[in-house]
C-alpha cells in the first residue's frame, strides 16, 4: 500500500514537472529568443521548481555540497539520472553541458540548450566527434562563457555499476588549459535512470577539490575517476545503498 501511494505521488510529481517545463519554457521563450540571460533564468527557475516540488510531493530533498565553481572551467560529474542535471545546473552561475546531439531536437529542452551554449556531440563518430567537440567548446567559450559540464562516462550510470571514464574529458582538459572540478553524487538511489518511482530521502551532489590544469591526460583521467568514484561510493553509503 505504501509503495503504491508513493508511486502515485511520483507519477503526479513527474507530470507536473514536465507541465511546468512547458509553461515556463513558453512564457519566457520571447525573452530567451533574444537573450541568453532569459534562457538561463527560465532554466534555473524550472530547476528550482523541481527541487521544491520534489521535497514536498515525494519527500525527495536535495543538497549541493562543496564550494560552487565560478569562472571559466570544466565540471566533470558523475551522472546517474536527470536529477543530477537539475541540481548541477541550478547551482552554478553559468552552466552549459556537453550533451548528445539528439537532445537538440527535444521540444523546449533543445531550444533552450542551444540558447545557453550547450555543446552537442555525435556519439556515434568517436574520433571526429572529439575533434568537433573541442572546436565547438572553444566557440561556446567565446559566445557563452561559463562552466562547461561534462559527464566523463558518457551516459547515466546506475548506483553500484562501474563503467570506464572516456578519454574525451581528458583531451578537453588538456587542450583547454582550464581547471577541472570533479563532482560526486548519489541521486540515482532516489531518482533512477528509468521508471516512475521516486524514493524519499536526501539526494546529494558534491563539488570536490579542484584539479588544476597541467596534468598529463592519462594521469588526469586516473585521478578524476579515483576521486569521483570514491566520493560517490561514500555518498551511496550515506544514502543507505548496499553495494555488492
Amino acid at each position: 500500500m505504501a509503495y503504491a501511494l508513493q508511486w502515485t505521488r511520483s507519477l503526479i510529481f513527474i507530470g507536473q514537472a514536465y507541465f511546468a517545463m512547458a509553461v515556463i519554457g513558453l512564457l519566457l521563450f520571447p525573452w530567451a529568443l533574444f537573450s541568453s540571460r532569459g534562457a538561463r533564468v527560465a532554466c534555473v527557475s524550472w530547476c528550482r521548481w523541481v527541487r521544491w516540488t520534489a521535497a514536498w510531493m515525494v519527500g525527495l530533498k536535495s543538497e549541493v555540497r562543496g564550494p560552487i565553481p565560478q569562472g571559466e572551467l570544466i565540471i566533470a560529474a558523475k551522472h546517474q539520472s536527470f536529477f543530477d542535471i537539475i541540481l548541477l545546473f541550478g547551482a552554478v552561475p553559468a552552466g552549459k553541458f556537453v550533451m548528445k546531439r539528439e537532445l537538440l531536437f527535444t521540444p523546449v529542452l533543445g531550444q533552450y540548450a542551444t540558447r545557453i551554449g550547450c555543446v552537442p556531440v555525435n556519439r556515434g563518430k568517436r574520433g571526429a566527434a572529439i575533434s568537433k567537440m573541442v572546436a565547438d567548446v572553444k566557440k561556446s567559450a567565446e559566445e557563452h562563457p561559463g562552466q562547461l559540464i561534462i559527464y566523463p562516462q558518457g551516459t547515466r550510470v546506475p548506483p553500484g555499476v562501474k563503467l570506464p571514464y572516456k578519454v574525451g574529458t581528458a583531451i578537453l582538459y588538456g587542450q583547454s588549459g582550464e581547471a577541472c572540478v570533479p563532482v560526486a553524487t548519489n541521486v540515482g538511489v532516489f531518482w533512477p535512470k528509468r521508471g516512475i518511482y521516486r524514493k524519499p530521502g536526501t539526494a546529494v551532489v558534491e563539488f570536490l577539490p579542484v584539479i588544476e590544469p597541467g596534468m598529463p591526460n592519462k594521469a588526469f583521467l586516473a585521478k578524476l575517476e579515483a576521486e569521483v568514484e570514491a566520493a560517490s561510493d561514500r555518498l551511496l553509503r550515506e544514502a543507505g545503498f548496499a553495494q555488492d
